[in-house]
């Protein structure tokens, strides 16, 4: 369609858009020599202009080569100022749709794209083969398995720590510090192996208080567990390799390993950690993922002799074992155990962990620590992969964890989650007894509340959150439907002492409406 006015043209566009921006109130477009068009849309008039004489250059309403009225002439036939047509015309312009010749005028230019060649056919489809989306079909498996939720706060959300505790006086006091002395290299791309002062701080921490075998040279600093695991994946496996993952596990390990083409293999879990079968053992994956100090999300702890065994069948086979030691921090009955890395005499685990439990979730500071003999070459791989900046805060957590405020924030906050575990603890034996078994309630920040496996624990969950509770159904962190167990994980971590009966009573209500008779 070719337009005989472009000013005709713009004043119908513009009613019409009035119109429909204020419905009930029509906007009042004035004629060919009236006052400018009143229009109630919130858009600036001369951004109108400029955005409807660009559409129709797009439709290709206005062809090619076509001559435009000068701003002049197109200004006194709308009734506006010529300032607002000289912005729109000089906007466009500058973006390439106009173009302007010496003494003949402005045109529209020739935007038409080159000549696309037709499309190769594709031996195999690229795209989701349900043909919904135009996701990859590993995106569509990604997002449709997806664990993430949409809150990440309040009662009972699991793996979340009480960040209104951080001890933000001191904190600041650190951030300021560094402002103060402008240091250029706090502020640009980071080094791949992190702030030198954070690695010796973190190397320092892991020997003292998890027996973890390492110097700052075989610490890396990294954005959390995803991060770590992926690297590991990256620079240590191929595509098609298999992974043993424990069953249940943490939706994210699946996730990433998923998005890698690595295959996992479910291991399930007893009392004693990784029940490993003899068909398992006759087929050594590359990479074994554990959790031996507090096992995600049941909560056991890994005994003595299966550690000893995974080791040694690692150093057999050439296996990695990737150890997440995610909340270790927090453990109530007792001293916190010592790491699996801290038993390795062949170099064959790789020990991730992350401040997101200790300190809060935003800083996104993790840390990983690899076999002297790889720490060079993961240090590269960093650099390469993901150009990691966020020295300024590892600068300050350096200096939080050297002034000694670090250990005295664990030392608070596993008294008080103690107590926050006891009182939901009481509230689960006030509403149901012995009738529920409770899991896991040791050490983190979760503990694991069994149902009868009668009970639909995602249709608990989802009827729960619209009555304000997030809990994560347990069924959803194993494999396989029919091996699934069902339970609710509930973090008690980030519920103030005087929340916490109140909100319980709220799920309570919820789970008993799905219990058989």
């Amino acid at each position: 369609m070719k337009i005989a006015s472009l000013s005709d043209y713009l004043l119908l566009r513009i009613e019409r858009w009035t119109q429909k921006d204020a419905p009930g109130k029509a906007g009042k477009a004035v004629g060919n020599g009236g006052a400018a068009a009143k229009t109630a849309a919130h858009v600036p008039v001369n951004r109108q202009i400029y955005q409807l004489i660009r559409e129709a250059i797009l439709a290709q309403t206005l062809p090619a080569g076509l001559q435009l009225p000068s701003s002049r002439d197109l200004a006194a036939e709308l009734g506006m100022s010529r300032n607002t047509v000289t912005y729109a015309y000089e906007q466009l312009l500058a973006e390439g749709y106009l173009e302007s010749r010496t003494g003949a005028g402005t045109f529209v230019a020739d935007t038409e794209p080159d000549q696309i060649p037709e499309a190769v056919e594709r031996s195999e489809p690229l795209t989701d083969p349900s043909g919904k989306s135009e996701l990859s079909a590993r995106g569509a498996m990604l997002t449709r398995q997806a664990g993430v939720g949409e809150r990440q706060w309040g009662a009972f959300m699991p793996g979340v720590p009480d960040v209104t505790c951080v001890p933000h006086k001191v904190w600041s006091r650190l951030q300021n510090k560094h402002w103060r002395r402008s240091n250029s290299d706090l502020l640009t791309y980071g080094p791949g192996a992190g702030y030198a002062p954070l690695r010796e701080a973190v190397a320092e921490y892991l020997r003292v208080a998890r027996s973890v075998n390492c110097n700052a040279s075989q610490v890396l600093i990294t954005t959390g567990i995803h991060q770590s695991l992926d690297i590991v994946v990256k620079l240590l496996g191929e595509h098609g390799d298999s992974a043993w993952v424990e069953d249940p596990c943490y939706w994210g390990t699946r996730s990433v390993l998923n998005s890698l083409g690595i295959q996992s293999v479910p291991i399930a879990v007893d009392q004693e950690g990784m029940r490993m079968r003899l068909a398992n053992l006759r087929q050594p994956p590359r990479f074994i993922c554990t959790t031996p100090s507090h096992q995600y999300p049941l909560g056991m702890v890994m005994s003595l002799s299966r550690r000893r065994m995974l080791l040694e069948y690692a150093a057999t086979h050439k296996v990695w074992i990737i150890e997440d030691d995610y909340d270790s921090e927090f453990r109530y009955g007792g001293r916190p155990l010592a790491s699996l890395q801290g038993m390795d005499t062949h170099d064959r685990v790789l020990y991730m962990g992350t401040f997101s439990k200790i300190m809060f979730p935003g800083l996104r500071i993790g840390f990983l620590v690899v076999p002297e003999s790889l720490a060079a070459a993961f240090s590269t791989g960093i650099a390469e992969l993901y150009r990691n900046g966020q020295v300024f805060l590892q600068a300050t957590l350096a200096d939080f964890m050297g002034e000694g405020h670090f250990a005295s924030h664990i030392r608070k906050m596993r008294v008080l989650y103690a107590e926050r575990l006891q009182l939901l603890q009481q509230s689960i034996n006030r509403h149901f007894g012995e009738e529920m078994t409770i899991t896991g309630g040791e050490a983190g920040l979760h503990l694991v509340l069994g149902l009868p496996q009668e009970c639909d624990d995602v249709l608990i969950c989802e009827e729960a959150l619209r009555a304000g509770i997030v809990v994560r159904p347990l069924s959803r962190y194993y494999m396989h439907a029919r091996s699934a167990r069902r339970g609710l994980l509930l973090g008690y971590a980030s519920v103030p002492n005087a929340e916490i009966a109140a909100s319980f009573d709220k799920l309570a209500a919820v789970v008993k409406r799905h219990l058989p008779a």
